[in-house]
């Protein structure tokens, strides 16, 4: 059973799964630092990894200390959202180094969209990982980012050292399709095009191909254990419609960590892109980066 403790200040509830260090009360003392102070600004330019036989990856690297944070984004999101850019001048001020990139097909980097594949972005972020970073991570993953945030802790145990989702959508897009009627399914696959309604895009609807759904149900986690043992934070708002805040109870239960906090926030949508939201997302990673130097010390 989760241990839930409301916390009226920051109008969120937090669901504890196994040993952790008190999220909800020290997240709550937390006072906000200066972050976004112009002192704190330095210029991160665009960069390039090149790889063999893969799509050039377009990031920003920002250097510091260790535990580096990753930013792993949404599905068709690029390096320059909001939370993105809020988070490196968090890092920028706590002297830590962060990286931030956009998957093959999408933003600056190389790829066409329509040969993409969750397999595919799967090693974009294992590209970044092995080649783009240094030491340990603290990865930070945004919706679609979440469900291949699990995949590279899994895929590189050694170099993940903790993960904070938002809004996690794992397993989500295949999840459903599958709800849909076999009618639905099927009409899908004949037109080899699935129009999934969403208002955060100016078109009103993703078109995602019917290859790339099929090619997702093998990236599927929360049929079976999650093999991740890290310390795991999950945020997510009830007012979500685009996926659902239980699917973050789901992967909680599923992981196999003893250190895991889910935190739901009654108020915020799909995006935890206000003000509250991205102060929360910071004070979990400062907290984080507090419980890993406990850790090491």
């Amino acid at each position: 059973m989760a241990a839930w403790v409301p916390c009226r200040r920051w109008g969120w509830a937090a669901a504890f799964f196994g040993r952790h260090r008190g999220l909800s009360a020290s997240l709550a003392r937390k006072t906000p630092r200066a972050w976004w102070l112009p002192a704190c600004r330095q210029k991160v330019s665009l960069s390039f990894l090149n790889r063999t036989d893969l799509p050039n990856l377009a990031y920003k690297k920002l250097k510091g200390k260790n535990p580096g944070i990753i930013f792993i984004p949404g599905y068709l999101s690029d390096m320059n959202g909001t939370k993105a850019l809020a988070i490196e001048e968090f890092c920028k001020s706590l002297g830590h180094a962060y990286i931030r990139f956009d998957y093959s097909g999408v933003g600056n980097s190389d790829g066409n969209f329509a040969e993409c594949s969750v397999g595919k972005w799967r090693k974009d972020v294992l590209s970044i990982l092995d080649d783009v970073a240094e030491g340990p991570q603290i990865l930070v993953g945004a919706s679609f980012g979440g469900w291949l945030m699990l995949h590279a802790a899994i895929a590189r145990p050694e170099k993940v050292v903790a993960l904070i989702g938002i809004a996690t959508a794992a397993d989500d897009m295949v999840t459903q399709f599958r709800a849909l009627s076999v009618e639905a399914q099927k009409e899908v696959e004949v037109k080899g095009e699935w129009s999934l309604p969403s208002k955060y895009i100016p078109e009103g609807f993703y078109r995602i191909p019917y290859g790339f759904i099929k090619e997702a149900e093998h990236h599927c986690l929360l049929h079976s254990p999650i093999p991740v043992t890290c310390p795991v934070r999950l945020l997510h708002g009830m007012k979500d419609d685009i996926v659902p805040w239980h699917t973050s109870l789901q992967v909680a239960d599923r992981v196999i960590s003893p250190d895991v906090d889910v935190i739901i926030r009654k108020h915020s949508d799909h995006r935890m892109k206000e003000k509250s939201d991205i102060h929360l997302i910071v004070c979990t990673i400062d907290d984080l980066i507090d419980t890993l130097s406990t850790a090491v010390h």
